[in-house]
């Protein structure tokens, strides 16, 4: 028996748990919280009575279970993000980065070809850790000086760069402070409009006097109104559209990146059909599709031609612009 809207309606309302909890769950994991808070308190009195000292955090991420997590914690960084950062100086043969990292001591032979390089998961750089004593001390290096280093301060945004500073392994309250205030902020600064590098296309086709539009085309609306979906940028319009582009710029990996690269080689299809005089380029940037390469394969499959938001290759595509456009 299918039981009436209003009766569902009512179920939810009056039997809602408002936020769910295992309490079993909860207590394991606050176990968790502490365990990472005694191993920072006990680091905290080592700086103070010892000093800050390279040995010391090395002996931190070496010797303590929590090590590398409570080191995480202490300077901001998600486990996401430094899988992220170690998969970056792996990849770029920087000379300072890599002398300051160690890099090529620790740096395996089969990874030499930057192109077959997967991401290690935070599992395998702790056995790293525990393995290698020159992977450790680069570590180290990076947290009381990756700030400096210039390949670093380019490419890392800002707002991550700052956690990489000795203050905050030092204690002080001012670094404490920013710590607090970096994860409270994290979401906010992830998802502000001004930080999406769609922009950076917007003012570029604005500076050209391109017309364009962003939406559903004309026809796909008619004709595929399921599988179709909103276009990022259209140009001139949705009605005669000559070029067609979208945009996937990840920083980080999701299961979602394979179900997006085939839902993009579905809209090629159909814009093949529907508007087969038309060009279909992508962007498609950023570490998280570095490190998923069998997804990064399908994805440049669906379009004609794609770009990144490095300098190189927004005049490259301002260029294809001007020729198509002509």
């Amino acid at each position: 028996m299918v039981r009436s809207t209003e009766a569902k309606v009512s179920t939810v309302l009056n039997y809602n748990t408002f936020w769910f909890h295992n309490r079993m769950f909860e207590e394991e994991y606050e176990a968790h919280i502490t365990a990472l808070k005694d191993t920072l308190l006990v680091l905290k009195n080592q700086v103070q009575t010892q000093g800050l000292t390279k040995k010391l955090i090395e002996e931190l991420i070496l010797e303590k279970e929590n090590g590398l997590k409570a080191l995480l914690a202490l300077t901001g960084f998600s486990n996401e993000y430094f899988m992220r950062l170690i998969t970056f100086i792996r990849v770029v043969n920087d000379k300072e980065l890599s002398k300051l990292s160690y890099r090529d001591q620790w740096l395996e032979v089969a990874e030499l070809d930057a192109s077959t390089i997967t991401e290690w998961k935070s599992p395998k750089i702790e056995k790293k850790i525990r393995e290698s004593a020159s992977f450790r001390k680069g570590i180290v290096n990076l947290f009381y000086e990756g700030s400096t280093i210039p390949v670093l301060s380019k490419t890392l945004p800002l707002f991550e760069l700052k956690k990489l500073s000795v203050s905050k392994l030092s204690f002080e309250a001012e670094a404490m402070i920013d710590t607090l205030i970096r994860y409270k902020e994290k979401g906010s600064y992830s998802g502000k409009k001004g930080n999406n590098p769609e922009l950076v296309i917007q003012h570029l086709l604005t500076e050209m006097e391109i017309e364009f539009e962003s939406g559903d085309l004309d026809k796909l609306k008619e004709h595929a109104l399921v599988q179709k979906r909103t276009m990022d940028f259209i140009i001139p319009n949705q009605e005669a559209p000559r070029i067609i582009i979208e945009s996937s710029y990840l920083a980080t990996t999701s299961s979602g990146q394979g179900d997006k690269s085939k839902t993009e080689v579905s809209v090629r299809d159909l814009i093949a059909e529907h508007y087969p005089k038309a060009h279909f380029w992508g962007f498609v940037d950023g570490i998280g599709w570095y490190v998923r390469k069998t997804d990064l394969e399908r994805m440049v499959e669906a379009y004609e031609d794609v770009f990144t938001f490095k300098e190189e290759e927004l005049k490259r595509f301002s260029e294809s612009l001007t020729i198509i456009l002509r």
